[in-house]
């Protein structure tokens, strides 16, 4: 490796071409890094400095005729085509504005093109796919599509714009980027690993996304015909199956559920690429038939992601999973999608078994149970699933899930969803919507519609209301006012406004002219009160039952799922031999504490300690003579510590998970303890 200070003219004068491999991301520096840029050379020009450093770009070299540099780019692509595009702009800018002092066939013949050079390498640098055909078009002056997006187009106008401005003369402007420093850092291919470095690397605007290391990492490490093969077949098909605005973070999120799926365990966020780059080395797939794989999962998990099928009916459930912000469910059915592709279920299984997920994460928001264990529900999910009774077993799992986990029943589901606050969910119109369309052939529209109150939001209710509801209105409001039974949908929200009941019904566009089956039983009623809106609400729930049904097995079809648990011994806290009056205090104190951090820790006496578990276990109770030993599952590493009450127990033989040791001997010391204790508590959590 050799590193040589330059400047961006320098870099770029003589005959050179600079080539960005297909492995690397496409250009995606946006609005906020070249305003930086553009920042950072006004401030350069206004300050009088002799030099502005940018940071560095690395390159390979590679075999090319005398006199001509052509070079891979492994990191800085970002930077350098960030300043083609300005120096682009300002000949452009100088071409139509020629008083403005700078020479605009300089800048393409020494910084933009190689003049003597043809076809390809008459251009100094070389984009991939559709930024290098945007790129060359901008040189070449040549037209755009102008319904295309792409970043090469978006920042040479933001430039372009800037210089027009004349917050800087064009002559001082080219002056300033001379004075751009660079560090030209160039790899020895015998002795440098390539894909180690660029592993390592970030740029300054914008921090290497999984998507980017995953793609280098496949795509490196074939020859280059094989590159461009699997790049042009594989890669960049599966890149366009996303949407351009957040193709990032979508891929990224791809590749954790798709891990998820493969792994049947959740991977750390920013453990994303490592675990990829382990599930690789241990599955023993050559990197083609990987490639292939994962365009295969993109184009599910993409499907379902932007709701795309050619089944209409498929289509809607994806529909629904949108509505109710469903992804947490997307590693499972990833598998049950290749289980449909392989034939291993039909297409209504399928409809079937997303329909039960679609039942079981709706259920659980109305009944109001936390979703923190939903996406280790989903993960774990397959590990379940017994493919010669697919179905069954999916059902059976639902069915037999507990405590936290558990899938609401059908008392459950109604007796909350009639008496809740439904308006207030951010599930209300999707709810509203699929009441109306249940077991509707000819589907009804609800976009344009908004959720109505039949008894008026308006504390001051008007004398028409009051003697709607009686000497209880206030009461009656207040407890039916944002329920299932008062709300329904219109068109015609701000006429109804506060109206009477009568006027309701009655007005341009009231319930009697409405079509919507929602509004079925609202017409048939002479007055609305309380005993109307609890009807009408137990209507609906039974409607909501169909509509999200929970699984239905016969004993015998559950009995096989069903686990005969073996007796076990059954402890207590009186069980432990050095319990005593101070230990005693000390735990009850503590056992307080821990299981008020959340209502679904649960505890357990066994044989030597007290454990405490949300997901898993997080912390362990030993009870000693004189003090309760704690040992509390997370790294040393990361406990904060301020109080210097931890011990570091890793690799020593010690009951339970974890390498944090605490000793809790008096009740003055049992916030700090609890802080310790509360940090492996959510970083359980919030490790989704």
């Amino acid at each position: 490796m050799n590193a040589f200070k330059s400047n961006i003219y320098k870099y770029l004068g003589g005959t050179c071409q600079y080539l960005i491999p297909l492995y690397q991301r496409t250009y995606n520096w946006g609005y906020e890094q070249c305003a930086r840029l553009w920042n950072d050379i006004i401030n350069l020009h206004t300050t009088k400095r002799e030099g502005h450093f940018i940071g560095s770009i690395v390159r390979i070299d590679e075999e090319a005729p005398a006199g001509f540099t052509l070079a891979m780019i492994i990191d800085g692509q970002q930077r350098l085509t960030t300043l083609t595009l300005l120096l682009l702009a300002l000949r452009d800018y100088a071409a139509s504005n020629p008083e403005c002092g700078v020479n605009p066939n300089k800048i393409t013949n020494t910084l933009l093109v190689n003049q003597y050079e043809s076809g390809d390498q008459k251009y100094k640098l070389i984009l991939t796919q559709s930024d290098k055909e945007m790129l060359i078009a901008k040189l070449e002056n040549k037209p755009t599509p102008m319904e295309k997006k792409s970043r090469v187009l978006e920042n040479y106008d933001f430039f372009f714009q800037q210089i027009r401005k004349r917050e800087i003369a064009p002559e001082d402007l080219y002056d300033a980027i001379g004075k751009l420093q660079i560090v030209d850092i160039v790899l020895d291919r015998q002795c440098d690993d390539p894909q180690a470095i660029f592993e390592s690397l970030n740029s300054t605007g914008m921090d290497l996304s999984d998507s980017d290391l995953v793609r280098n990492y496949l795509l490196m490490g074939l020859d280059p015909d094989s590159q461009a093969n699997v790049y042009n077949n594989i890669w960049r098909p599966t890149e366009l199956l996303f949407d351009y605005e957040h193709q990032s973070q979508l891929l990224d999120d791809f590749f954790r559920n798709y891990l998820t799926m493969k792994l049947g365990r959740i991977p750390r966020k920013k453990e994303v690429f490592k675990e990829f780059r382990a599930y690789h080395s241990r599955s023993k797939i050559n990197i083609v038939e990987l490639c292939k794989d994962i365009l295969v999962f993109a184009q599910y998990y993409s499907d379902m992601h932007f709701v795309r099928s050619t089944d209409t009916k498929l289509k809607a459930l994806y529909g629904e999973m949108k509505a109710i912000r469903m992804e947490v469910a997307y590693p499972f059915l990833l598998k049950a999608h290749s289980d449909f592709a392989k034939d291993v279920i039909t297409i209504e299984e399928l409809r079937e078994i997303i329909q039960l997920c679609i039942s079981y994460v709706l259920r659980r928001a109305v009944c109001d149970i936390p979703t923190n264990s939903l996406n280790k529900t989903f993960a774990t999910m397959k590990n379940d699933v017994r493919e010669h009774d697919y179905v069954v077993s999916v059902k059976a799992f639902f069915i037999l899930l507990e405590t936290y986990k558990v899938f609401p029943t059908d008392d459950q589901f109604i007796e909350t969803f009639i008496s809740r606050d439904v308006y207030n969910m951010n599930r209300c119109r999707y709810i509203l919507g699929s009441l109306e369309n249940w077991d509707n052939k000819s589907v009804v529209s609800v976009e344009n519609l908004t959720v109505e109150h039949i008894i008026p939001q308006n504390k001051h209710l008007s004398n028409e209301w009051k003697d709607e509801l009686g000497s209880d209105w206030k009461d009656i409001q207040k407890k039916y006012l944002h329920t299932i039974g008062n709300l329904t949908l219109t068109a015609y929200n701000s006429e109804m406004s506060d109206a009477s009941f009568r006027q309701k019904m009655n007005m341009n566009g009231g319930f009697k002219e409405s079509a919507l089956r929602l509004n079925k039983y609202v017409v048939a009623q002479s007055r609305w009160g309380e005993e109307q809106v609890v009807e009408r609400a137990e209507s609906l729930g039974e409607i909501a039952k169909k509509k999200w049904p929970y699984p239905v097995l016969s004993e015998e079809e559950l009995a096989p799922y069903q686990q005969t648990k073996e007796p076990q011994n059954q402890y207590t806290l009186e069980s432990y031999q050095y319990l005593s009056a101070l230990t005693r205090s000390l735990f009850e104190r503590l056992n307080t504490r821990i299981l008020n951090l959340d209502n679904n820790v649960k505890r357990e006496f066994r044989k030597h300690y007290v454990t405490y578990k949300f997901e898993t276990n997080f912390v362990y109770v030993v009870i000693q003579k004189s003090c309760l030993r704690l040992r509390v599952n997370m790294k040393y590493s990361d406990v904060v510590d301020p109080k210097g009450i931890c011990s570091d127990v890793t690799g020593l033989g010690r009951w339970g998970n974890g390498d944090v040791e605490v000793k809790f001997k008096s009740l003055d010391k049992l916030d700090d303890v609890m802080q310790i204790i509360e940090q492996a508590f959510l970083l359980q959590m919030n490790d989704q």
